[in-house]
């Protein structure tokens, strides 16, 4: 498609009442952990898709469902995030709007490169994971598959751009916190919110109010 850009990064939204145990775990857990510890918190998926993806493969890998790795976008301001704006469907639960959701940014290439040393398994899809026909790589040489102009694009009317949009980054069952090296947020309110669960986190990410990163 695309090369990708010389530094990319991904992202990965959670309502903002999460963070205390992600913080008090030091990781991002994917749903299947999720589910099994019945931890705290907002859940702001679709019940139905995410039940989907516990069984849906992620077929580089044997024996490993999309439920089983913890999801990123390669882009804030998601598809997601504007069903979750717009509160209009039906298999949505959570109406709650778009100001509690933060963003999780990382570095794709830091990722990786602490993957590959700890052997972490990792993957990514050419669109939306949670479809049975998407296509997955866990080559960075396949990066450019993905369509980055697409991806970055603002407006995404198109099914080609939707489609693109939707493509995710996966870090098997748990993703490390001290590799979350921003947090983008809505208002000052939910700034102020993730101050205060920061204070008792090790690691301590960037937090700005961005609200270019939102609809």
């Amino acid at each position: 498609m695309t090369p990708p850009p010389v530094a990319p990064k991904i992202y990965h939204i959670v309502n903002v009442d999460r963070l205390p145990s992600i913080i008090e775990h030091n990781k991002l857990l994917c749903d299947a952990e999720i589910v099994k510890l019945k931890l705290p918190g907002t859940t702001i998926g679709m019940g139905s898709i995410k039940a989907r993806r516990l069984q849906l493969p992620v077929t580089c890998y044997s024996n490993a469902m999309v439920g089983d790795f913890v999801p990123f976008y390669f882009c804030p301001r998601s598809v997601m995030l504007y069903v979750i704006h717009c509160a209009n469907s039906s298999e949505l639960t959570y109406r709650g709007g778009q100001e509690p959701i933060v963003h999780l940014e990382a570095d794709l290439n830091r990722v990786i490169q602490w993957a590959d040393q700890h052997k972490h398994s990792w993957a990514f899809s050419g669109s939306n994971a949670g479809a049975a026909y998407t296509q997955f790589w866990k080559d960075t040489a396949r990066l450019k598959q993905l369509n980055w102009q697409h991806i970055s694009a603002e407006q995404w009317a198109g099914a080609e751009v939707k489609e693109a949009k939707q493509a995710e980054f996966l870090m098997y069952q748990h993703f490390p916190w001290h590799l979350v090296e921003r947090i983008g947020v809505y208002s000052k309110g939910v700034f102020n919110s993730v101050a205060t669960a920061l204070i008792k986190a090790t690691h301590k990410p960037l937090v700005q109010i961005l609200p270019a990163w939102y609809y």
